[in-house]
């Protein structure tokens, strides 16, 4: 019997295609050759190394749909209402859970692949099929879950609207925005939201300087705009950008008076429309200059509103425990009010607080 032959034929007696007869013969020519019997052994063991290996592959692949069907990266903060302990898990480390879950399932089955007993035993292997099926769909109803809860829920309890005053992070918005606040979450222009944690609070200025905690936030280009100290002058143009509604809106208006209600010099009044959204953005000059933060609080008369003045913010960025460097190069000076906008987009920010 040739070489070609003789593998045919172990190879026909261990996939089972040999009559009772053609077996009986074939075991006992088997016994009184111990070649044959190292060639069928060699054998075996090559073709379970290779089977092994197919699985070991479609597992991966599997494992890689798991992957892609629990990513959740979209199911945004927004959508969420504020999360109970188990959501917040979820949403903050599933990602991590989903790793180490697959980790998990493929540590068992190296151990079980490199102690033999995956080996020639296709009822365990349907076991473990069924398992990661199971799986699989386990992790489809957590996906539903978590998807009807996005259209279940709701933005948040309030929100308002904030600007960054450094690149790393640094938010500044009205304090009434945040107040009573349990958790407090920020949406840069592409949707995306961060964990933010109110750094310093003044309410007697109205004002609130939060920092953006969230691990997955990156640092802003540096920011084009500066905070002017000096008192602006009546009848000057002035905007504002901000969070008024799920996009941000623009107004534009003049300054009207140097002070607020009776006299009040923490705030200038101004002539633009507002809404409680943009509580928080920045009220900036014609040249990109913050000369203040916008308050959308109810005025007792009609089309006037007010703006804490940027000193008091700057003043309260100076009484922060950390020196923070602030922007000095005003890089909107030279630009039409269309293109400063265009630049403003990254840097304003809707403001979502969580009440307890």
């Amino acid at each position: 019997m040739s070489d070609n032959q003789l593998l045919e034929t172990i190879e026909k007696y261990l996939n089972g295609g040999m009559t009772k007869e053609e077996r009986a013969r074939f075991e006992i020519l088997r016994n009184e050759n111990p070649d044959i019997n190292d060639k069928v052994a060699e054998h075996k063991h090559f073709t379970g190394l290779i089977k092994q290996y197919g699985e070991r592959l479609e597992l991966e692949k599997r494992l890689d749909a798991i992957h892609k069907e629990i990513d959740v990266e979209a199911l945004e903060d927004e959508f969420m209402i504020h999360p109970s302990g188990i959501v917040r898990l979820w949403r903050n480390h599933h990602s991590k859970i989903s790793v180490a879950a697959s980790i998990a399932i493929f540590a068992v089955l190296c151990t079980l692949f490199f102690t033999g007993y995956l080996s020639n035993r296709e009822s365990n292997y349907i076991q473990l099929r069924d398992v990661v099926n199971k799986t699989v769909k386990t992790v489809n109803q957590l996906k539903n879950t978590v998807n009807g809860m996005k259209q279940r829920s709701n933005p948040g309890d309030f929100r308002g609207t904030g600007f960054a005053i450094t690149a790393n992070g640094l938010i500044a918005t009205n304090y009434h925005v945040i107040e009573n606040a349990d958790s407090v979450y920020v949406q840069n222009a592409a949707g995306k939201s961060f964990k933010a944690k109110v750094l310093l609070s003044e309410p007697a200025n109205d004002v609130a300087i939060l920092k953006i905690v969230d691990t997955s936030f990156r640092n802003l280009e540096p920011i084009p705009y500066t905070l002017k100290r000096a008192e602006s002058d009546l009848a000057e143009s002035v905007y504002t950008y901000g969070y008024a509604q799920d996009s941000p809106v623009y107004g534009d208006g003049k300054l009207t008076s140097a002070n607020g209600l009776s006299g009040d010099s923490l705030d200038y009044q101004i002539s633009i429309p507002i809404n409680p959204g943009n509580s928080g953005g920045p009220l900036l000059d014609s040249r990109g200059n913050v000369i203040g933060i916008i308050q959308a609080k109810q005025s007792l008369m009609e089309g006037v509103h007010f703006a804490v003045k940027a000193s008091y913010l700057l003043n309260a960025v100076d009484s922060l425990d950390k020196k923070v460097s602030l922007n000095n190069k005003n890089i909107l000076a030279n630009l039409n009010t269309v293109q400063q906008v265009k630049k403003l987009k990254n840097y304003i920010f809707m403001v979502k607080v969580y009440g307890k």
